[in-house]
């Protein structure tokens, strides 16, 4: 796992500032609708849908708003239909970037992105072009601060998880997707405090930047994740010790 704990530290910062936003809700919407209407509305045998009510659940989602956005995705209920997209390109300093969407009008969120990628130093790319930079994986990280090691580590390994590693502040727990729930319970059982857990996308290789370049990715990912059609952005840069003090960070 080594080279991508920065990655990780920097992507869960910024989902924590994401979450401050008023378009959070929306984003947890179109993700529970787009959830329910794939998988049905039971989240025993959604998996995804499992996922998106514990986003809006730690987001304080009121009960209502989650049970229309299931029910418009199970067609209960009226809705608008969204379409699942996804987004290739570079940014500064040559850093692949990989972006998830969910839109109601495909050629306007297109053009929108592709906009927002070429005022801030970046471009769109063709379909296929980083996205084989990028694996899907279950990332859970844990306060250092909260757990000794060898526990954490023996409870994450035993239930499944395919790697682990202690960075600086907090452990990295990663697994294959199809594990990653039961390696989440395994960790709650243990009462053991998790500071995120997802489904993501973690780049085979990361680029380190300069405070320059870092800089200007930083101000690229923030305006993409604002964007109230992008539900996730990925990005394999990497941010050294000294760039992110630098930075504020």
């Amino acid at each position: 796992m080594s080279g991508h704990s920065k990655w990780a530290t920097i992507k869960h910062k910024k989902g924590a500032l994401d979450a401050k936003r008023g378009a959070l809700f929306t984003k947890i919407i179109r993700e529970l609708t787009v959830a329910a209407k794939n998988g049905g509305g039971n989240p025993e045998a959604n998996p995804r849908l499992r996922t998106v009510l514990q986003k809006a659940k730690e987001a304080n989602m009121p009960s209502d708003n989650i049970d229309r956005a299931i029910k418009k995705g199970t067609g209960e209920l009226p809705g608008v239909i969204y379409e699942e997209v996804a987004y290739e390109g570079y940014g500064p300093g040559g850093i692949a970037i990989l972006i998830e969407a969910l839109t109601d009008n495909k050629n306007r969120t297109t053009a929108e992105v592709r906009s927002m990628l070429e005022k801030r130093g970046g471009n769109m790319s063709g379909a296929g072009s980083v996205a084989w930079q990028f694996s899907k994986k279950g990332l859970l990280l844990v306060k250092k601060e909260t757990v000794n090691e060898d526990k954490i580590m023996t409870v994450a390994l035993d239930a499944g998880a395919s790697d682990f590693s202690a960075e600086k502040n907090h452990y990295e727990i990663t697994t294959e997707p199809h594990d990653f729930e039961n390696v989440k319970k395994a960790v709650v059982d243990a009462q053991i405090l998790l500071e995120s857990a997802e489904i993501t996308k973690i780049p085979s290789a990361t680029v380190t930047l300069s405070a320059v370049d870092a800089k200007a990715v930083l101000a690229l990912l923030e305006s993409l994740e604002e964007h109230e059609d992008v539900q996730n952005v990925y990005s394999n840069a990497e941010f050294s010790d000294e760039v992110l003090q630098e930075l504020g960070g």
